[in-house]
């Protein structure tokens, strides 16, 4: 989970370099620097939203799994002993 906190706020670190770069102006200035933290911040809110919208995906999916097994599982049960009477 940390890793893609980490990137994401690398990604807007990213993102403010890029903007000074297109605009032309100084990377780092003294005036602007307390703004690197709030991109990287921005980032990093981002990231941990991505986690969790991934995370609750994941078990969605996990569920649906269970459960498509379970019906397969049970159908197996009820073939097998519909061949067993007849």
């Amino acid at each position: 989970m940390v890793h893609k906190v980490l990137f994401w706020s690398g990604f807007g670190v990213a993102v403010r370099l890029w903007q000074l770069g297109i605009e032309m102006r100084p990377m780092f200035n003294k005036e602007s620097l307390w703004v690197y933290p709030v991109y990287a911040t921005i980032g990093g809110s981002f990231g941990y939203w991505l986690q969790g919208v991934e995370h609750r995906q994941f078990k969605i999916l996990a569920d649906r799994r269970d459960r498509l097994l379970e019906k397969r599982r049970r159908n197996a049960e009820r073939e097998g002993a519909e061949d067993a009477t007849a």
